[in-house]
């Protein structure tokens, strides 16, 4: 190329794939590495040309859809009074709820377990007021100084045999079992299509703490995707370490509709964002020609009846597609929840209408029925306690890090009851959890992965129990039955069987989830956890936060970036400290060697410290000189089992995909 010869400017998208291929600097490059995160990726972009004319519609008032319109308006420039949130609840905020009273009791579906490496999240929310520290404060600088001040951690993960502390210092993973979780980390994503964790992982694996740890923290089932488990184990990996003990955590400080909803919400509604509450959109009208797609109407129910809402051809509407907490049946003490939803149909009447009807016009919408279909594999339940003082108090203080009453982190966060025949967990945050709660009150939260047994005590499935059965059979495990009636009498217990809970985990396929913005589509945007992103997880509200960002990138055509998932990834002090609790906590084969090698040199910090029995007694055989003679001893030999394990390894990886 000759000095007056111009180069073409480099492809961009708004939505990089750091595992696609090498990253690298050459000349007319000017993106940063696909995966950067920091100052340089918070510039502003111009205001897209005409941007004050145009309007957007929003289907869907939870995380997604409130980071829609944030985004909207920070980077896109657009005027808050042109955006409208469409919402078929009659408050805004999704699955992040919190609600309730003391008298009748507090209610949070789920609760939300966070890493500092929720990029997208951050990025949000360093830019949202604070709830209560004063103005010029955002929701990240009161996040950080909650959980700074108070580390997170537990010292009951697991219980058995009625509220005995079960040994949970390491993952009693065998060697081989190891080698199953490295496995699966090589395989390439194309290569686990609609393949289930009982598929790939050997019986003894599934009966491990690993296995326990991870199923119960992250609500993952036997029958769920491998796929998904092997996103997740990329974006946690630097998390391995603290995944037995959960001081890998950080939590808010309130219920997640008030620590990150109510501030969100106040800040839109502030700047002049329109919220139209009870409002479903079941249908859109789309026009095109040669595969284009637009959206020129939205076909709404409300209380009034049906209506029909206008979209011009430069608006833009970006709406979720499937709902985690959809159909959710609520029942209390003495009231047991009533299905709302069939096992394989939801009827009309529900939010995943929207999504089947798009999906009816164009396969670029992806099967919305690979994930509604079966609720017998999607559901779960859960429970909220409101405690007064009682013998079910005076046991939570025994197993918490802190006393629960001083606002510290409590049992920091689930505690599981690995003989439990519902695999029953239960935690407390941090108290209060909710604002306007009395001082004397605790309020607990309760789940179940298992709904189809009868308990241990209640001799029925979980499902069919009232808050009254739930909490009786938490008392037999807690060994409190002789003083039940007491716990009884200073509890308030109300429920919420969820259909579609971990829907989104269900095994899938390459083209079953439509990507952000389909293929064709020029005004439309598909947000939250039914998506698919090129390697993010789901179940996060890092994942809702991203769609939004990246639908609102796409369709503005800005020339921004939504980083790929962290690259701690592929950090080798994070390789290495996990590669030693993988081993139960043990140095791996050869990181003696490791440290030798690099010992005094600036690269030693990398290596995880040997445990201190490594430093032999006075005439000790030296463990590093033990595990070198071995190999020496061995000769050539080494050298020859080395090669045959990377053979044997090739030839799995190879099997696997034929």
């Amino acid at each position: 190329m000759s000095r007056n010869e111009t180069r073409s400017a480099p492809d961009f998208t708004p939505e990089p794939d750091a595992s696609a291929g090498h990253w690298g600097h050459r000349p007319g490059g000017t993106q940063p590495e696909p995966d950067m995160v920091g100052p340089y990726a918070r510039h502003r972009p111009l205001p897209p040309e005409g941007i004050e004319r145009r309007h957007a519609y929003i289907v869907g008032g939870g995380l997604a859809g409130l980071a829609a319109a944030f985004y909207l308006i920070r980077d896109g420039h657009m005027p808050a009074a042109n955006i409208t949130i469409l919402e078929d609840q009659g408050v805004e905020g999704g699955s992040l709820d919190g609600a309730g009273n003391p008298e009748d009791g507090y209610l949070v579906r789920g609760g939300r377990e966070m890493n500092g490496h929720y990029d997208n999240f951050w990025d949000l929310f360093q830019d949202v007021p604070a709830l209560e520290l004063p103005e010029g404060y955002s929701v990240l600088d009161e996040y950080r100084l909650v959980n700074d001040a108070d580390p997170n951690y537990s010292k009951a993960r697991l219980l058995h045999h009625r509220g005995r502390i079960k040994d949970f210092s390491t993952f009693e993973l065998s060697r081989s079992q190891q080698w199953e979780l490295v496995r699966l980390l090589l395989r390439r994503k194309e290569e686990l299509d609609d393949v289930t964790v009982e598929q790939f992982f050997s019986p003894g694996f599934l009966e491990s703490n690993f296995w326990t740890f991870w199923r119960t923290m992250f609500a993952f089932q036997n029958w769920h995707s491998v796929l998904e488990m092997k996103l997740y184990m990329h974006r946690f990996l630097d998390a391995i370490d603290g995944l037995n003990d959960m001081s890998a955590l950080v939590f808010p400080k309130y219920n997640q509709y008030d620590s990150f909803v109510r501030p969100l919400v106040g800040l839109l509604r502030e700047q002049g964002v329109h919220f139209r509450l009870d409002t479903r959109v079941h249908d859109m009208e789309l026009t095109g020609e040669g595969g284009s797609k637009t959206v020129r109407a939205l076909l709404c129910r409300t209380a009034d009846g049906e209506t029909r809402l206008e979209v011009g051809p430069e608006d833009l509407v970006m709406a979720l597609t499937g709902s985690m907490t959809e159909g959710t049946a609520y029942g209390d003490m003495d009231t047991v929840p009533a299905p709302r939803r069939g096992r394989t149909e939801p009827g009309e009447d529900s939010a995943w209408t929207l999504w089947r009807n798009l999906a009816a016009k164009s396969p670029v919408f992806g099967r919305p029925d690979k994930f509604y279909g079966d609720t017998d594999r999607s559901s779960w339940e859960s429970a909220t306690l409101t405690c007064a003082p009682s013998p079910l108090v005076d046991k939570l203080k025994e197993l918490s890090v802190n006393d629960p009453y001083s606002g510290r982190t409590a049992t920091g966060g689930i505690v599981t009851i690995t003989d439990s025949a519902w695999l029953m967990s239960f935690t407390c945050n941090r108290q209060p959890h909710f604002p306007d709660q009395p001082d004397d009150l605790l309020v607990l939260w309760v789940y179940a992965l298992h709904m189809t047994p009868d308990g241990d005590y209640v001799k029925k499935p979980m499902p069919e129990c009232t808050g009254r059965e739930i909490l009786t059979e938490l008392c037999y495990h807690l060994d409190l039955l002789d003083d039940l009636d007491t716990v009884l009498a200073n509890t308030k217990v109300r429920t919420a069987l969820m259909p579609y809970i971990t829907a989104e985990f269900m095994p899938r396929a390459a083209g079953d989830r439509p990507r952000v913005v389909p293929e064709g589509c020029t005004n439309l945007g598909l947000l939250g956890q039914f998506v698919e992103t090129p390697n993010d997880v789901v179940f996060t509200m890092e994942s809702s936060v991203r769609t939004a960002r990246v639908a609102v990138y796409r369709l503005l055509g800005l020339n921004k970036a939504v980083p790929d998932i962290s690259p701690t990834q592929y950090d080798i002090r994070n390789l290495l400290k996990a590669a030693r609790a993988l081993n139960n906590g043990e140095p791996f084969p050869g990181e003696r060697l490791l440290h030798r090698l690099l010992d005094r040199t600036y690269f030693a910090p990398v290596l995880p410290p040997l445990p201190e029995e490594d430093e032999p007694a006075p005439g000790a055989a030296n463990p590093f000189d033990a595990e070198l003679s071995a190999l020496a001893d061995r000769g050539g030999e080494a050298l020859k089992d080395l090669r045959a394990w990377f053979t044997h390894l090739r030839d799995n990886l190879r099997k696997d995909r034929d």
